[in-house]
Order: structure tokens, then C-alpha cells, then sequence
């Protein structure tokens, strides 16, 4: 599968998985939240090993910055908080990484 579309899907998926422990944790929620969140964070794991890549950690490296500008996201569009500017910078730098280890010109 194509990092373009495995990575945001993942990074769905892991967001909603951790905050269904975070509501559960912190927000008290009910424990049930936990059953959703499990099937979301088994989810990410399936869509992150779905990207083509040779090595694991070259995949969840460059997802990094993927999943550092959904968090950011997630803030400002579910939480409510509007990202300043250092977290859009920290945003942009840790999507420029992703890139780079992305679409480095590499060997066979």
C-alpha cells in the first residue's frame, strides 16, 4: 500500500485508539471505550505494516511526522485548541523528515 494512504489512515487509527484509553484514564469513561480503541490501535498496526518499504523501522520512522501533524490536528479540530506557531513549525520540520527518509534515493 502507498505511504500516502497507509499513513493517514494509520494515524486515524492510532489517534482514536489513544484517545479511547485517554477518555477511559483520564476523561472516565466508561471501560467499553476500551474495546473500540484496541480494534482501532490493531487497525494502525495492519495499515502501518501495509506500507512498502524494506525495513520496519524506515516505515514507522517517516510515519513519525504523520502522526505528529494528525495530533496537531486532532488538537486544534477535536480538542479546540488552535496549534500556535511553533507547533505548525514543529509540524512542517517533522513532515520534511518524513519526506526525506520517504523519498531518499536509496540502492536496490
Amino acid at each position: 500500500m502507498n505511504a500516502v494512504i497507509a499513513y493517514p489512515l494509520a494515524a486515524i487509527a492510532e489517534i482514536a485508539g489513544c484517545f479511547a484509553v485517554w477518555a477511559w484514564w483520564r476523561l472516565g469513561a466508561s471501560p467499553l471505550w476500551l474495546l473500540p480503541g484496541i480494534v482501532s490501535l490493531a487497525l494502525f498496526g495492519w495499515l502501518l505494516a501495509q506500507v512498502e518499504t524494506s525495513s520496519a523501522g524506515r516505515a514507522f520512522a517517516a510515519y513519525g511526522g504523520v502522526y505528529i501533524a494528525a495530533s496537531v490536528l486532532w488538537m486544534w479540530l477535536a480538542e479546540g485548541h488552535r496549534p500556535d506557531r511553533w507547533d505548525l513549525i514543529g509540524t512542517m520540520v517533522s513532515l520534511t523528515g518524513a519526506m526525506i527518509i520517504l523519498a531518499a534515493p536509496r540502492g536496490t
